[in-house]
């Protein structure tokens, strides 16, 4: 285990939670439990507030109603403690910034400038460089690391992205959409990748996904959010037919092709007055 939260302590909990932007009720009355080295994905239709979700645990989003607690304290107090992916954004093919600079900013990316070259040296510089390498070697990303990461695949920048997460050995791991506009094969590379840290670091993950299917075989529970409204249990619990019908309020059918993939049939539009903003 990674860090000082005992298995059977919530990492992430809210007890009937309500957020609002802009003087509008993005959702409310949401719970949720996120225990060390859980998988957990928030799934829905774009606009219902997913983001914002991530941002209420971050304490970026303050909550109107009900109570957060994250690794034990209120939102934002251990943020140390937390890796936080934000919603992917591409490397320009010109960015000269290798990889493994890109994975240390995780450690000293707060700080202003680029660090002295006195803190490379010594003691502190070798844990430095230690703790990257080790990173890195952990994400399968040693044979590209170096590489400017604007020549890197989409897969192989948010496996640098993953490990600049992992570098200061953190607790949580928060990603809003890592698999968004990868392909296929990229996005089962780094799905394997994630389920891999949140078993065997006991990492607790909490995961906004558009796609549930690339990752159902990895989580342990779902939360999805429609209608201002949540319902969080197992995939085989929250994705059916009935219980999306009971949180739309509308008739919804769950279907899964040949090879085993959820539909999800007859979902409406989301309201304009809960479209999110994708950033």
């Amino acid at each position: 285990m990674t860090g000082t939260v005992a298995a059977e302590q919530d990492v992430v909990s809210l007890d009937r939670v309500a957020t609002t932007v802009g003087g509008r009720t993005i959702w409310s009355q949401v719970s949720l439990r996120v225990r060390a080295g859980e998988f957990v994905a928030v799934l829905g239709p774009n606009g219902v507030g997913k983001s914002t979700l991530l941002k209420t645990v971050l304490g970026l989003q303050p909550a109107t109603e009900g109570e957060v607690r994250v690794l034990g304290e209120r939102p934002g107090r251990r943020n140390a403690r937390v890796g936080y992916l934000p919603q992917r954004r591409a490397f320009d093919a010109g960015a000269r910034i290798r990889g493994v600079d890109v994975v240390r900013l995780g450690l000293d990316g707060d700080r202003w400038g680029t660090p002295l070259p006195a803190l490379l040296r010594g003691r502190r510089g070798r844990a430095t460089r230690d703790r990257v390498r080790e990173v890195i070697g952990l994400v399968g990303a040693a044979s590209y690391a170096h590489r400017p990461i604007g020549q890197c695949s989409g897969g192989e920048q948010q496996r640098l992205l993953i490990a600049q997460a992992l570098v200061r050995s953190p607790e949580l791991l928060v990603l809003d959409e890592p698999l968004d506009s990868l392909d296929v094969t990229s996005q089962a590379s780094v799905s394997a990748l994630i389920r891999s840290v949140c078993r065997s670091l006991r990492v607790a993950v909490l995961m906004v996904a558009h796609d549930v299917n690339p990752i159902l075989p990895s989580l342990d529970r779902v939360i999805y959010l429609a209608h201002g409204g949540a319902v969080m249990g197992t995939p085989d619990e929250v994705i059916t037919a009935d219980t999306l019908t009971m949180l739309y309020g509308t008739p919804i059918d769950v279907l899964r092709d040949r090879n085993g993939r959820l539909v999800v049939v007859g979902q409406p539009d989301t309201p304009p007055d809960h479209r999110e903003q994708r950033s």
